[in-house]
């Protein structure tokens, strides 16, 4: 979903799928498709997926979405008919898209970006989430968008089974909605509006360079950015989010698989 864009989110996704391969000693078969520069459809061969982040508006047709939201459609289908279950994970732009197209809440620019570390609140419904329930409330994410997910339609979440499972963080004296930050959309699909793949080092080294930091600190001043820097340095925020999001979304595909193999 990048769009041809550089961007540090693909090699941080092939870095956690290469090292939780390495830790439970299997082997995982991955391909990559890029959807948005050649509308490269997956197939339904594969047990899970991860949708990534993504560049530009989540709500303007580029000619690509028809054939996404096709294989969304189908994967839904299949699970609602068959066992073996295919597992999916949007990240940001994906979630976006998913929520827009869907009718799920309102997508919308930000009154400005959101780019940084942010801690982000849980719902009562994450306490019985595995893959959200491990971490603190609040818990710290890696946050980089212009647009937002907010106003749910309950009503359309309700029909889906979807449940919110995570909101943006509490500003006081800021009177604008909080974003969504996490959806159980589905029993086999979970979504993120935060980036959980995010490397700490990688962003330090992002936010190190001499562009992005002026950015950061015009917007949101030197302490802001100095405490981004002490975040993504510590194991409890930034890293252990990146430790548990995606690897225990893993976990929940491998049980899926355990328990089909079981039965056959």
């Amino acid at each position: 979903m990048y769009k041809g864009e550089p961007n540090q989110g693909m090699r941080n996704i092939h870095e956690i799928l290469s090292k939780y391969g390495e830790e439970n000693k299997i082997d995982l078969y991955k391909k990559v498709y890029d959807l948005r520069g050649k509308k490269e459809i997956p197939t339904l061969e594969y047990d899970a997926y991860i949708s990534t982040g993504g560049p530009g508006s989540p709500v303007d047709a580029e000619g690509w979405e028809e054939g996404y939201l096709g294989w969304i459609n189908s994967v839904m289908q299949h699970n609602k008919t068959l066992e073996n279950k295919k597992f999916v994970f949007l990240i940001c732009h994906s979630f976006q898209v998913f929520c827009y197209q869907f009718k799920l809440a309102e997508v919308c620019l930000r009154k400005s970006e959101s780019f940084g570390t942010f801690p982000v609140h849980k719902t009562i419904d994450s306490e019985q989430n595995k893959i959200l329930k491990n971490l603190d409330d609040p818990f710290y994410v890696v946050d980089s968008r212009k647009w937002q997910v907010v106003k749910p339609n309950y009503g359309a979440l309700k029909r889906m089974g979807a449940v919110i499972l995570a909101i943006e963080k509490v500003r006081i004296h800021v009177p604008l909605e909080r974003a969504i930050m996490a959806i159980q959309f589905t029993s086999e699909i979970f979504g993120t509006q935060f980036h959980p793949e995010a490397n700490a080092q990688g962003m330090i080294f992002y936010l190190q360079g001499e562009e992005k930091k002026k950015v950061v600190i015009d917007n949101y001043g030197q302490e802001k950015y100095d405490n981004m820097l002490l975040s993504l340095n510590d194991p409890e925020k930034i890293m252990l989010t990146q430790r548990i999001v995606i690897p225990t979304f893993l976990d929940q595909v491998r049980n899926a698989l355990k328990v089909k193999q079981i039965i056959e």
